[in-house]
């Protein structure tokens, strides 16, 4: 095939894909190597970016994926007339925070962080695919390890996990959550698109009462 004809057919197979297909698949189907469909990739990127196209071609780890520009989100909610986003709330992106740190991560070690109960926040990732199950832990009860999703590197604007706010090593204390952590969730806060993860204002009340309950006060 020539490289125009690969170019071609990468963007028609991406763009019926509507997810992330994997760079593996698209050597496969077309017949070429890695750094053939890595830049070609590439070059398409740049050209939709560069002529400022509503579309924008984004690399997700070792996956490829076709999206709408960021700036022309207002125009596609209109037009579709979808609801107003919300953004996270600030336990949810605590949670999402600690798992994409420490991934994998069992409930329990999370709940140990921010000392208090997290299960109802955790499913409300799940429902949302920004987290996943990722196996079970080696111990007496064998607890589901969770670990981030590509859904959560295109809804913060990351590529792969290298790309999170520098956090030191250290692990946090009990209970407590380090300033470095605090900081990273803030830089997290700022990243996120709000047109890519919705919360119903059901969730938000619910985030709410947690939230309560976490600094010992009560809600009706």
């Amino acid at each position: 095939m020539e490289l125009k004809e690969i170019e071609s057919a990468i963007e028609g197979i991406l763009f019926a894909a509507g997810e992330p297909v994997g760079v593996e698949r698209l050597c496969l189907a077309l017949d070429i190597d890695r750094s053939t469909a890595d830049a070609v990739c590439q070059r398409l990127a740049d050209y939709y970016s560069y002529e400022r196209r509503g579309i924008r071609l984004l690399r997700l780890d070792a996956s490829y994926q076709l999206c709408s520009a960021p700036e022309f989100a207002s125009h596609i909610r209109r037009a579709f007339e979808s609801r107003r986003p919300a953004r996270l709330s600030q336990p949810a992106l605590e949670v999402l925070a600690i798992i994409a740190y420490y991934q994998p991560a069992t409930r329990a070690y999370v709940d140990q962080i921010r000392g208090v109960d997290s299960s109802y926040t955790v499913g409300l990732l799940l429902e949302r695919e920004l987290i996943e199950e990722c196996g079970r832990l080696a111990v007496p009860g064998r607890p589901i390890q969770y670990r981030t999703t590509q859904t959560f590197l295109r809804s913060f604007g990351l590529s792969s996990l290298d790309e999170l706010p520098e956090l030191p090593n250290a692990l946090p204390e009990d209970g407590q959550m380090s300033m470095e952590m605090k900081s990273a969730i803030a830089r997290l806060q700022a990243q996120q698109e709000p047109s890519e993860v919705e919360i119903t204002e059901t969730e938000i009340e619910e985030a709410a009462r947690e939230m309560a309950r976490t600094e010992g006060g009560t809600m009706p």
